[in-house]
C-alpha cells in the first residue's frame, strides 16, 4: 500500500554543513525502520534514524500484528507493552460479511486464532495475535530505539546518496523545518522509507511490477457502534450494500472499540473509476454502509492510495539494505505488511551486529537477500490474490461487477433465500467463497511456515530436502507443522525448571542476541564444544539442556516430539529463532567441537 499524497519538498537554499559520521543510518521510522533501530540497539550499537514525516504515524494504517512479528518484539522486551495497548480475543474474534453493520449478516469466519483454530495458534507460539494500530506501535519502537542509543530525527528527508572511495556512503539530507542541508556519512545504509523509497530509487534495484489494482480510500471516523457489536464482535466487517451500485467494496475496520473506525473502500476491479469526494459525501456513504440514519458520525480524515503489486527482485547492494514497504508493496489484505517488515529487520540486525564486531564475515550479509526477498515476493502475490478472492465473493453475492442493474444486484440476495436449484447453488458458492477466505483470517502457514535456504543455514547433514508434512502439506497457507529442519523456525515448547515456577518457552531461552544449542541427556560433548567455540569465535553461544535432571524439563513432553534429533543430538538456533543446523546424535564423539566449528564457519560466512 502506498500513499499518493505527496508532501511539498522544501527547495534547498544553503550548502551542506559539515558531515555527521555514523556506522548505521536507518531511513524511515515506520514499523520496519523503527524495529530495525530497536534490534540493532539491543546489540549495543548506536546509529541515526531519519524520517521525512513530522513524527510517528498519525493515522492507524497497519494494525494486524501476528505471532511471528510479536516474537521478534518479545525478544527485546516490548511485547508486554504491546499486550497492554493492543486488542485481542473477543474484539478480533470474527471477520464478517453483512449488508450493513446494523443490517443483515451473511457470514462470519473465526479469525486470528479464535474459534476452532485456537489450539493451533496456542501450540506454535508464546505470543498472541493482536490488533495494534501503527499509530500506537510506532511510539513504542521509537521510544525503545532512542533509549538504547539511536538518535531519531523527524522532519528530515533523504535527498540522495553516493558511495565513497572508502566504501562508505555520503547521504544528503534536509531538515524540512529549517531548510538546512547537511550530510551523513555512514558505513551501512538501510532503506525503510516506504513505497516511494528514495533508497530503492537511488540504488536502481530491479522490481517486478504487475498492473495495479486501482485507487482506494481510507475514511477515518468516530461513531459509537457499541450496541451493534454486542453480539457481532470482530475487527473487520465487509459491508456489501447490494442495494447500491457503488463502484467500490467497503470494509469497516475497528480502530478503538467500539467508537473509532476506518472504512476502507476498494474498487470493484482495477479499471473501475473511483472519484474524490468531499468529507460530507464520504460521510453519507459511510453512514449508509453502517446502516444507521442520523448516526452521530465525525469524519476525522480521508486518504487515498494505490493498490500495488510490486516486489523487489534484489533487496540489497553493497552495504545498502532495503526492507518493509520499500521492497514489498501490496494491498493490506492478509495483514502481513508491517509484520513482514519487522521480520525483515529481525533477520538483518544480528548479521549486521556480528559483522561489525568482526565475528562474522561480510558474506553473511548476502543471506539477507537470499532469505527475505522470496518472502516479500510471495507476500505481494498472496495479498493481491486475497483481494481477488474478495472480488469473487462479492460476485458470488451479486454485488459485482460495477454497473449492474438493481435486479442483477439483488438477484443474489433473493436466491440465497430460495428453495430452488439456483438458491442451493448460490448458498454453496457463498460457502465455498467464505471458506476460501480463511487464507486471510487463519493464514498460519503463510505467517510461520518459511524455510530459508542460504549460506547461513547448514543443511548438508540432512538426508533429503525439506518436505511439508501433515496438514501443512494439505493446505500450506492455513497450517503450520513446527519442526527443527534447518531453515525452519525453532518450535515453541513450554519448559519447566524442575521446581514450582512459571513455564518458559524455548523462544525465551533462545534468541536475546545469541546462538543457542539445544541438547539433552547424553549431550555433554555438545556442551563442551559450545563452551570451547564461544571463546574461540568470540561469539555468544548458549547451551540449553532439556531432560530429566538437567537445566530444563520437557513439561508436556512436546520437545521430545518436535526436536527431530536424538536426546544426545543437538539443534543449533540462530539469534533470529531459525534453525541453522542439527546433528542427530553425538555420533561425532571426540569430533563434536571440530564439527560444530565447521558448521559455525559456514553460517557466519568465515569459510575461505
Amino acid at each position: 500500500m502506498s500513499s499518493i499524497q505527496d508532501e511539498p519538498r522544501i527547495a534547498p537554499t544553503t550548502t551542506p554543513a559539515k558531515s555527521i559520521n555514523t556506522d548505521l543510518l536507518v531511513v524511515g521510522a515506520g514499523p520496519a525502520g523503527a524495529s530495525l533501530a530497536c534490534f540493532l540497539a539491543r546489540y549495543g550499537l548506536e546509529g541515526i534514524m531519519i524520517s521525512a514525516a513530522p513524527g510517528t504515524a498519525d493515522t492507524p494504517r497497519a494494525h494486524i500484528n501476528n505471532m511471528a512479528a510479536m516474537e521478534c518484539l518479545r525478544d527485546i522486551g516490548v511485547y508486554e507493552e504491546c499486550l497492554r495497548l493492543g486488542n485481542m480475543g473477543e474484539r478480533i474474534k470474527h471477520y464478517r460479511w453483512c449488508e450493513t453493520m446494523a443490517g443483515e449478516e451473511y457470514a462470519r469466519n473465526y479469525s486470528w486464532g479464535n474459534g476452532d483454530r485456537l489450539g493451533d495458534y496456542e501450540m506454535v507460539s508464546p505470543c498472541t495475535h493482536m490488533d495494534l494500530p501503527q499509530s500506537v506501535l510506532e511510539p513504542i519502537l521509537v521510544k525503545y530505539a532512542t533509549n538504547h542509543g539511536f538518535n531519531v530525527r523527524f522532519h528530515t528527508e533523504l535527498l540522495g546518496f553516493s558511495e565513497d572511495d572508502d566504501g562508505k556512503y555520503t547521504c544528503l539530507v534536509q531538515d524540512r523545518l529549517t531548510d538546512v542541508l547537511y550530510q551523513i556519512k555512514t558505513r551501512f545504509l538501510f532503506g525503510a522509507d516506504g513505497g516511494r523509497s528514495v533508497v530503492m530509487r537511488e540504488l536502481g534495484l530491479p522490481m517486478t511490477t504487475l498492473p495495479g489494482g486501482g485507487l482506494a480510500f481510507n475514511i477515518l471516523f468516530k461513531a459509537d457502534l457499541t450496541d451493534y457489536m454486542a453480539h457481532r464482535p470482530g475487527n473487520l466487517h465487509w459491508c456489501m450494500r447490494m442495494e447500491r451500485d457503488y463502484p467500490f467494496m467497503s470494509v469497516l475496520r475497528m480502530v478503538k472499540p467500539w467508537h473509532e473506525w476506518m472504512m476502507v473502500f476498494f474498487p470493484k476491479g482495477p479499471d473501475v473509476p473511483v472519484q474524490d469526494l468531499s468529507h460530507e459525501e464520504w460521510r453519507e456513504i459511510v453512514e449508509d454502509c453502517v446502516g444507521v440514519s442520523g448516526l452521530d458520525l465525525e469524519i476525522l480524515g480521508v486518504s487515498k492510495w494505490l493498490i500495488n503489486e510490486t516486489s523487489a527482485d534484489i533487496v540489497s547492494k553493497g552495504n545498502v539494505f532495503c526492507l518493509g514497504d520499500a521492497i514489498h508493496r501490496h494491498p493490506p489484505t492478509l495483514g502481513l505488511g508491517s509484520n513482514t517488515g519487522i521480520q525483515d529487520s529481525f533477520n538483518l540486525a544480528w548479521k549486521i551486529a556480528l559483522v561489525m564486531r568482526g565475528t562474522a564475515g561480510p558474506r553473511i550479509l548476502d543471506t539477507y537477500n537470499t532469505e527475505r526477498q522470496p518472502v516479500g515476493a510471495a507476500l505481494v502475490t498472496a495479498s493481491n490474490d486475497c483481494l481477488r478472492d474478495h472480488i469473487r465473493l462479492w460476485q458470488a453475492l451479486g454485488c459485482a461487477p460495477y454497473g449492474s442493474s438493481e435486479e442483477e444486484r439483488l438477484k443474489g440476495s433473493k436466491e440465497l433465500r430460495e428453495s430452488s436449484k439456483e438458491g442451493r447453488d448460490r448458498r454453496r458458492l457463498l460457502k465455498k467463497c467464505v471458506d476460501r477466505m480463511q487464507v486471510e483470517t487463519h493464514a498460519l502457514g503463510t505467517e510461520m511456515g518459511q524455510c530459508y535456504i542460504s549460506g547461513a543455514v547448514y543443511g548438508n547433514d540432512e538426508g533429503q530436502p525439506f518436505v511439508l508434512q501433515g496438514r501443512e502439506a494439505e493446505w500450506p497457507a492455513l497450517h503450520y507443522e513446527p519442526c527443527t529442519y534447518p531453515g525452519r523456525r525453532l518450535p515453541h515448547v513450554w519448559l519447566g525448571s524442575g521446581v514450582p515456577g512459571p513455564l518458559v518457552s524455548t523462544l525465551d531461552v533462545a534468541g536475546k542476541g545469541h546462538f543457542t544449542i539445544f541438547t539433552g541427556i547424553g549431550g555433554e560433548a555438545w556442551v563442551q564444544a559450545a563452551q570451547s567455540l564461544e571463546k574461540e569465535l568470540s561469539i555468544a553461544l548458549k547451551v540449553v539442556s532439556i531432560g530429566r535432571g538437567l537445566g530444563w524439563e520437557d513439561t508436556y513432553l512436546e520437545w521430545e516430539e518436535k526436536r527431530g534429533v536424538e536426546e544426545n543430538g543437538c539443534v543449533l538456533v540462530r539469534p533470529d529463532f531459525f534453525v541453522a543446523w542439527r546433528a542427530q546424535g553425538a555420533e561425532f564423539a571426540e569430533g563434536c567441537t571440530s564439527r560444530l566449528r565447521q558448521v559455525m564457519a559456514q553460517v557466519l560466512g568465515l569459510e575461505e
